[in-house]
């Protein structure tokens, strides 16, 4: 499984809204500077991000955007289905009919419980757990095969 360029940069949006909680609405500009990404693919994320209930906006001077759910209660699951709906690792786990082999496949329930493994990892890591862990080092990386957060192996 792959995670898209929309889905990393949506969830740094997020994480660097979190990370600022409390200081008020944070222009786009601002975020694209700290985070190294363009302004515009950031704009297409936020709207996104409203659109799913997760972002607010606010025009004007001292204008910009913020969370509008809690940080402990924003997902990564969430922000993978407000920027990219549903990512399944086989097309047929939702459209069963797209596989010709459906009705006798011998792999579909080992991609579905691994999918269905997944899915339960990102619903349980909030924007909260993000911000309060330090990321693990190259080192740590390499000679672990998981990352714990809050008892959750990665």
């Amino acid at each position: 499984m792959k995670l898209s360029t929309t889905i990393r940069y949506g969830t740094r949006l997020m994480l660097d809204m979190a990370e600022q909680k409390g200081k008020g609405p944070i222009r786009i500009k601002t975020i694209a500077k700290r985070q190294g990404i363009s302004e515009k693919y950031l704009e297409k994320i936020v709207r996104l991000l409203r659109k799913a209930g997760l972002v607010d906006g606010l025009r004007g001077p001292g204008g910009g955007y913020m969370l509008a759910v809690p940080p402990d209660k924003i997902t990564l699951a969430d922000i993978l289905e407000a920027v990219q709906g549903k990512v399944e690792l086989c097309p047929c786990l939702n459209e069963p009919e797209q596989c010709e082999k459906h009705e006798d496949c011998k792999t579909r329930k080992v991609w579905n419980d691994i999918n269905q493994t997944i899915w339960m990892k990102l619903k349980g890591i909030t924007l909260t757990d993000l911000r309060d862990s330090a990321c693990p080092s190259e080192e740590e990386l390499g000679s672990s095969s998981h990352w714990s957060m809050k008892g959750i192996k990665v």
